[in-house]
């Protein structure tokens, strides 16, 4: 199982979770939400690997999460973890699901944005 699927798996473990597909134009693209609040703790998609700065042409799946600011600053540019794609990059953090974070991390920082959010 891919890290994609083992992170929506995980989600099944909180709750007042809802995923859905809003960008018509991207349908793969993700969010990961609160039912209650409607609030994104979460967004999945695929980028090129320059859009995070990275000289590469390549694809590669990504996570945004919602993160404190002063976290995102002393990890942003460990392996694997950028300043957010497309979002707010004072709030939010990317992580690339290659297998560059190890899934426990990933998951910690996806629940900790997703008690951010509640």
């Amino acid at each position: 199982m891919n890290l994609k699927n083992r992170l929506i798996e995980h989600t099944h473990t909180l709750n007042d979770v809802q995923t859905d597909h809003p960008f018509k134009k991207f349908p793969d693209y993700k969010v990961l939400r609160h039912k209650s609040n409607g609030k994104w703790f979460g967004l999945i998609m695929v980028v090129e690997k320059n859009k995070l700065g990275i000289n590469s042409n390549k694809m590669v799946e990504i996570i945004n999460v919602k993160s404190d600011p002063e976290l995102i600053s002393t990890i942003k540019n460990s392996s694997g973890l950028f300043p957010a794609y497309h979002m707010n990059k004072k709030n939010w953090l990317t992580i690339m699901l290659d297998g560059s974070v190890p899934f426990e991390q990933i998951t910690s920082l996806l629940d900790y944005s997703y008690n951010l959010t509640i």
